[in-house]
Parts: structure tokens; sequence; C-alpha cells
């Protein structure tokens, strides 16, 4: 993933990183153990801060690890991060813990995606969710946020698509402020786009606010995703884990996604589809 940068200096960037957080340089000189006047030296250029520095601000700044990179390149010094594909023979012990966790997790939907939700894992309850997908949004590489938002795709089966569909775009939103990434603002461009597809034909009456299978319709505890299935509307709750403290750039930007039946009805179907 590239990242833009409004300025190549070291200074500028960590002030920017700074600003962000709408902290003051005194505020960060004292969480980073320094001087205010320190920070306005690395900030303006008059000082040229060293390694371990850079790093120690990054970390309260929360910089991501792959701008962490940057900011040392800016600096004239070595990236302290690697990037190691997923598919390399060091990843292997993570790559597998992570397909266990997946099958683990069965009958219920599971992925796993990169920073620019490019799925690397699912397992059969994901494969559930895509029946009737056309095949060419199901074309390598998956995209999560393609294969959901296109009108041809999982969206002409979501009930509550706005309500997802703006939950999903403001996710976006966070991530692309942070690391001003340009591939991830063109994916962001291309699916706030797509045209909202026509609602479903129910055949009398389930639109976005009927309960899964019976009559009841509990206030939900967090926005679930309500999508048509075999006749019926799964709830679904959705969570989202990631590695503490990365030292690597690719594992730094993999997110597990989980979905959490949101009713007793979904559970039950999920079950029986995948005893």
């Amino acid at each position: 993933m590239t990242t833009l940068a409004p300025d190549s200096g070291v200074g500028p960037l960590l002030r920017s990183w700074r600003e962000r957080l709408r902290i003051s340089q005194l505020e960060l000189a004292l969480r980073a153990d320094s001087s205010a006047r320190h920070i306005s030296f690395i900030e303006t250029g008059r000082a040229r801060p060293s390694q371990e520095m850079i790093l120690r601000l990054a970390e309260h700044l929360d910089v991501p690890v792959r701008e962490r990179n940057a900011l040392l390149l800016a600096a004239g010094y070595a990236p302290q991060y690697p990037e190691t594909p997923l598919d390399d023979p060091a990843m292997d012990a993570l790559r597998k813990g992570m397909e266990r966790l997946l099958a683990g997790y069965e009958p219920y939907p599971a992925l796993v995606v990169d920073g620019l939700y490019t799925v690397l894992a699912a397992n059969r309850g994901i494969a559930m969710l895509l029946e009737g997908v056309p095949r060419d949004l199901l074309e390598p590489p998956l995209n999560a946020m393609r294969i959901t938002l296109h009108p041809e795709g999982l969206a002409r089966r979501i009930r509550n698509l706005r309500e997802w569909r703006g939950h999903l775009l403001e996710q976006m939103e966070r991530q692309i402020a942070l690391l001003r990434s340009e591939p991830l603002r063109e994916l962001y461009e291309e699916v706030s786009a797509y045209p909202l597809p026509a609602p479903p034909d129910d055949g009398g009456g389930a639109g976005d606010g009927a309960a899964p299978t019976g009559g009841r319709n509990p206030k939900p505890l967090a926005l679930p995703l309500r999508i048509e299935h075999g006749g019926r509307v799964l709830s679904l709750l959705s969570t989202i884990a990631t590695f503490n403290t990365p030292m690597d750039v690719t594992v730094s930007e993999l997110a597990i996604e989980t979905f959490l039946p949101a009713d007793p009805e979904t559970a039950t179907h999920l079950q029986a589809l995948m005893p």
C-alpha cells in the first residue's frame, strides 16, 4: 500500500501526526520524556531526531507500522519493520493459526483481509453467504468491500443496506484519514459510487424492520448485518480483531472479521446448514 505524504521531511510528517491527534508539542514532549523545545526543533528541521526518538514519538502518536518506516526513511534511516509476504515460510505458523481459527469458528462466517480489504482467507460460513454472487465478482483477488457493496453482489440481499453501507464507508474514511493511502482512496471512490440496488422482493413485508424469522424484533445490541439467505433473513454482528504490537508491516495490516449470530434463529439456521 503506497502512502501519500504532504512533505518528505521527517519534521513536517511528525507534526502532521501530532496535529491529527490534536495534542500540543508540550503534551507530546511529556509523553515521550523530551522537551517542547526539542519537539519544536525536530518539527521545524532545526534538529535531526535519532532513530530511537522517531520510534518513541511514533509510538506515542499511534503511527501505523508502515508509516513508522516512512518516518525513518524521511530522516535518512533504514526501515525498522520488514514486510513479509503472507505466503513466506516465515509466516507458516501465523497462517496456519489463522486457518485453524477460521475453521473453528464455523458454522459462523469469518474471514481475513489486508489493509485494502483483499480477502486472504475465509471459512465455509463466508462461502455460504457468497452463494449466488456473480462469478466475475469472485475472481481473485477477492475484495470484501467490492463484493459487499456492488449492486450485483451481497448488496442486493442486505436488508439494512443503507445503514450497513454507511458503516462500511465511515470505516474506510477513518482509515484513509489515518493512512493517506491512494489505493484505499481509489477503492473508496469506486464502492461509494455504486448505485443502491432495488430492495429485495420478499413477498409481503420482510423489509428493513422485519424480524429474522418470527414476530419478535428485539432491539439490537450493535448494528447487525441483516442479509437474506435461503428464504430467511440472518442477523449477524461483526467483530474485527487485529494483532497486538505487530513487528511486521504485513501483520500490522491483517484483520480477522468474524460474524456472531445476533439472535437464536440465525444461530439455529447456520448450525443446521453446517452441522
